[in-house]
């Protein structure tokens, strides 16, 4: 009975050491001390949110300037396309195609 008690120290001593210096039992030791994951407190992470947050919409604002400028120049260059051959030519003058 001693000796399987021994054995079961030996390696379940190791495998505790072993996890008490990785990763995950890093992670752990974090949780139950009550930091949170991601290593910074809960403020930061609130003030990461809204910056990238705040950036974000910029650039769909950004986004939605653009879309607005090429609806713009796909009208214009529509009203040029439907103006047709007749309104090309100048008023007067002969056309040029023979």
């Amino acid at each position: 009975m001693e000796d399987e008690l021994a054995i079961f120290f030996i390696f379940g001593g190791g495998a505790t050491f072993l996890l008490a210096i990785s990763p995950i039992g890093r992670a752990i030791a974090d949780r139950i001390r009550g930091r949170s994951v991601g290593g910074g407190g809960s403020d930061e992470r609130i003030r990461y949110l809204q910056e990238s947050h705040e950036s974000l919409l910029e650039e769909v604002d950004g986004m939605r300037r653009e879309i607005g400028d090429l609806q713009e120049r796909v009208d214009f260059t529509e009203r040029l396309m439907a103006r047709g051959k007749d309104q090309w030519r100048l008023e007067g003058g002969s056309d040029v195609q023979k």
